[in-house]
């Protein structure tokens, strides 16, 4: 219920909201609903308490003491086997409560106009069920928006997520077909690149899954958090910093695929979403190394021109 003061107050977000709201323009909050950090209260609570923790239960928790150091294999349910990201035990009806009403109260504090899900897929569909029926309440035309890496109609009904991050029906199809190469810049097929005939059917195939609205406001990605930046895949080199170096990702770039790709982003049916940095050249394999920082003073100033014409 609180910002970092590092970030800003409460009224500091409120005012953003009305800033953008003035120029016609929405502000949708991130959220991770399915798990948290050790340092989230409940579960600092279960650490110093243990069974006598009145937050036991929301959590999986299978038994004490709690293993949660690095390296070690945590026993509590987690995402992603990291004992850094305790999972929530969303059927407890005060868990439940709880994250509806954060979700509920930024609504009614700032005006926010929509939620984007972290992992949406890992939490049960009578859950966000129930948070679409409370959120909408607040605010009927709030946008929902789930994560989700692979078939997501089961969500898109029309009670449960407005539309998901666009994945199959985007940028995955969009990268084999402009590039050869796989999102996370991990593998790479030659026989894909420049292939019409699996570009459209694979739009048309994964298109067809959507119900118009939905299709109509998914979030269509070149670039995000989780994957290699666009303009690094267009070098063709397979791997990661880790293995190849920081350097290589700026090496042998093809600047004009890049803008044939945004032309595209630009225009295909869908919520063009831009990946901070991608506009002013910012290169980067799979994560961590796609979080570099904005580059103030050096961008890439003709790219972030042609963006703003392509908008």
């Amino acid at each position: 219920y609180q910002i970092d003061p590092s970030f800003g107050t409460t009224e500091d977000l409120r005012e953003l909201v009305q800033e953008a709201h003035k120029r016609g323009m929405k502000i949708v909050m991130d959220a991770v609903f399915n798990h948290t950090g050790r340092e989230f209260f409940a579960f600092e609570d279960i650490m110093e308490k243990g069974e006598k923790s009145k937050y036991l239960d929301w959590y999986y928790i299978e038994k004490f003491p709690l293993k949660s150091e690095r390296g070690e294999i945590p026993n509590y349910k987690c995402f992603g086997y990291y004992g850094g990201m305790p999972k929530l035990n969303l059927k407890n009806p005060e868990v439940e409560k709880f994250i509806t009403d954060v979700a509920c109260y930024w609504i009614k504090e700032c005006n926010i106009d929509g939620w984007r899900m972290d992992v949406g897929d890992e939490i049960s569909h009578y859950f966000w069920k129930n948070f679409r029926r409370a959120v909408k309440a607040v605010k009927k035309d709030m946008l929902i928006i789930g994560e989700i890496w692979h078939y997501a109609g089961d969500f898109l009904e029309g009670d449960e997520w407005d539309t998901v991050m666009n994945y199959d029906a985007f940028m995955e199809p969009v990268t084999w077909f402009l590039t050869g190469m796989e999102k996370h810049s991990d593998e790479k097929n030659e026989s894909m690149r420049g292939n019409a005939n699996s570009f459209f059917g694979t739009m048309r195939y994964n298109m067809a899954k959507f119900h118009t609205p939905s299709l109509m406001v998914a979030m269509n990605e070149l670039s995000n958090h989780d994957h290699s930046r666009f303009l690094t895949r267009t070098n063709h080199k397979v791997g990661r910093a880790s293995a190849l170096g920081v350097a290589a990702a700026s090496e042998d770039i093809n600047m004009p695929l890049y803008k044939v790709a945004v032309l595209m982003q630009m225009t295909w049916p869908g919520a063009p979403t831009l990946y901070y940095g991608d506009e002013a050249g910012v290169c980067g394999f799979t994560d961590p190394d796609n979080r570099r920082t904005y580059p103030w003073g050096n961008a890439d100033y003709p790219l972030v021109d042609y963006h703003r014409d392509m908008i």
